[in-house]
């Protein structure tokens, strides 16, 4: 997927700052407490072909196209009980 298809998604870029003068930053979205995806840094994607994990799982759960993300993302949120 792109980087443009991760913001419609609705992720959220977050700077890395490891050195003053350091771009790299990489995308995270909250669904609820406990389910995050996020992506690998900017600096290791190539031709703006970008992934998403599950955060903090073993083993790793990771998603390459939109649609499936997009599919899953909606899944999640609609059984949000509030």
């Amino acid at each position: 997927m792109t980087e443009r298809e991760l913001i419609l998604l609705g992720f959220k870029s977050e700077e890395m700052r490891e050195h003053d003068e350091d771009e790299s930053y990489y995308y995270v979205l909250d669904i609820v407490d406990g389910i995050t995806f996020i992506t690998p840094p900017n600096e290791e994607i190539k031709e703006d072909n970008w992934y998403v994990d599950f955060f903090n799982t073993d083993p790793i759960i990771r998603f390459h196209e939109f649609e499936e993300v997009q599919m899953l993302v909606t899944q999640l949120k609609n059984k949000i009980i509030k």
